[in-house]
């Protein structure tokens, strides 16, 4: 029985989705206009319309839809993320996955679903002065989003690829839980990653979107935002150009779209992208700092037995026995957590070169991939990333990779490593230019083994960009929320400290990393934020 298409069916109903490469139709003025339709830009879209505001909701991915998902990688890839997918920092050190597409990353994540930690709520608190952020302040947010979006910790058995962790952790005798997940009627088919073809999936395509429009929101899809018209202290207007086909460049029709208030909600490097092509006041110089990835490192374990980590829920088991921060400054701390095994994806990650890359596919199916998840940001002298823009206008993040982030790869490989021994592996493989597959933890810590606290290397293997392979799903920050407008750029409540009719509503507030995969805390955060704007 064929799978409705929310989103066509609405349009077909008369939804206000509107092609932006092609010129604008005469459209209702809006109340509100709303860059960005991802976690953030639709949560909030939802509550404002709810409340009676006209919405435009502008966005410079174009429309995919459950018609459209054939879990397909490298059309998805091309379509459906940032630069293609290959979105790296400035050095390439880091690949970076972003989502950009209606719905944004939501319509592409793997449905991983946390509140967010306590220590880091009581981090933004004590630091950066939100005095909401507490887990009784928060909780209610928390709740309601999850009750919106069917959150859940995931009732089936997880995949081979997943239950690694919980084998390995409970013979290490280490904690591990179950991922919640934002699924309904979900087919377990793997492919989260390039969109969901039932619609099980309860991203913003298939929630808050919908909603927002049923009431009347007005959707731009295919239309970049290059640039915020402001004068004196008030933003006037949004100018903005059709992307071509390709969504390679933004070389269509161009329009100014004018409202009273205005909502950033494009994620983090592109939220401060625009802010910085559009000169925006930034007297204290912290507009595009303290951006925060999460940096994941890996270790790819082969074993006697089929695991088909490419089907079943890309996320279900996880340990947060590394995840707090560490008195040891040195380090930080690490979720651990598996990535789908998809070929594409995983041919990118694993590295390798001729033969030894054509070993390591031909193992794919007794293969596992584990990832550490790292929690950086809180510490004096960790001040994340920073934003600029080359010369062609697109965003860019330069983001230096530190000594005690080595630490942490050092230190996260050998517990990953030692996991996945642990769980029945055969051998293990730190992802790395020049990891060897080793048969033993003895092995695998001889070569992987660092010098702590020094440039030194202990091991065969060098802690430096490019050698190490690292990536990352979650981009933060950029645009610190704050209480003290010299430390940040938006107030507690996302308000522009200079800005007065512009709001941000999205991960590029978080003033640090979560610590767990961001979409519930963006969910729960806009959501609170939305409705004080409501409310205002």
């Amino acid at each position: 029985m064929p799978v409705p298409d929310i989103f066509r069916e609405g349009m077909q109903r008369g939804w206000l989705v509107v092609d932006g490469s092609q010129p604008l139709p005469q459209l209702p003025p809006p109340d509100v206009i709303i860059i960005g339709s991802g976690a953030g830009g639709a949560t909030a879209a939802e509550i404002l319309s709810e409340a009676g505001l006209r919405v435009y909701i502008l966005e410079e991915g174009s429309l995919k839809t459950s018609t459209d998902f054939h879990n397909d990688e490298l059309k998805a890839y091309a379509e459906m993320y940032q630069e293609g997918a290959l979105r790296t920092s400035a050095d390439g050190g880091v690949a970076i996955l972003q989502g950009r597409t209606v719905g944004g990353t939501t319509t592409v994540n793997w449905t991983s679903s946390f509140r967010t930690p306590s220590s880091t709520l009581a981090q933004w608190r004590s630091e950066w002065g939100v005095d909401y952020a507490t887990d009784a302040e928060m909780a209610p947010w928390f709740a309601r989003m999850e009750q919106r979006l069917n959150v859940s910790r995931w009732q089936m058995a997880p995949n081979a690829n997943n239950d690694v962790i919980r084998k390995g952790c409970e013979a290490l005798d280490w904690s591990w839980d179950i991922i919640p997940r934002n699924v309904k009627g979900c087919w377990n088919l793997g492919y989260c990653g390039t969109g969901c073809p039932v619609n099980a999936k309860q991203s913003m395509l298939v929630t808050s979107l919908p909603a927002a429009l049923e009431k009347g929101a007005v959707l731009i899809h295919s239309l970049r935002a290059v640039k915020l018209d402001h004068h004196k202290g008030e933003v006037l207007g949004v100018q903005c150009q059709g992307m071509n086909s390709t969504l390679t460049s933004a070389n269509g029709p161009k329009v100014t779209l004018r409202a009273p208030r205005f909502i950033l909600a494009g994620g983090a490097i592109n939220n401060p992208g625009l802010l910085l092509r559009s000169k925006a006041p930034d007297p204290h110089k912290q507009l595009g700092k303290r951006t925060f990835l999460h940096p994941v490192c890996m270790t790819l374990a082969t074993f006697d037995t089929p695991i088909d980590g490419f089907y079943g829920a890309p996320q279900s088991v996880y340990s947060d026995h590394f995840n707090e921060v560490p008195a040891d400054s040195q380090r930080m701390g690490f979720k651990l957590e598996v990535p789908p095994m998809q070929p594409s994806i995983v041919a990118a990650l694993m590295g390798g070169f001729g033969e030894q890359h054509y070993n390591r596919i031909q193992d794919l199916s007794k293969s596992n991939l584990m990832l550490a998840l790292m929690r950086d940001g809180f510490f004096p002298d960790d001040p994340g990333g920073s934003v600029s823009i080359r010369s062609n206008g697109d965003a860019v993040l330069d983001y230096p990779l530190t000594d005690r982030l080595w630490n942490t790869v050092a230190e996260a490989y050998v517990r990953m490593a030692e996991i996945q021994f642990a769980a029945g592996a055969k051998e293990v493989t730190p992802l790395h230019v020049n990891g060897l597959a080793t048969h033993s933890i003895d092995t695998f810590k001889a070569q992987t083994q660092k010098q702590i606290g020094t440039q030194g290397f202990a091991g065969r293997l060098r802690y430096e960009p490019i050698s190490v392979r690292l990536s990352s799903a979650h981009v933060m920050g950029g645009c610190a929320m704050g209480a003290d407008a010299r430390m940040s750029v938006v107030d507690t409540h996302g308000r522009h400290h200079q800005l007065q009719n512009l709001s941000i509503m999205d991960g590029s507030l978080f003033p640090t990393s979560v610590g767990a995969n961001p979409q519930l805390s963006i969910y729960a955060l806009a959501a609170r934020l939305a409705t004080a704007f409501v409310n205002k």
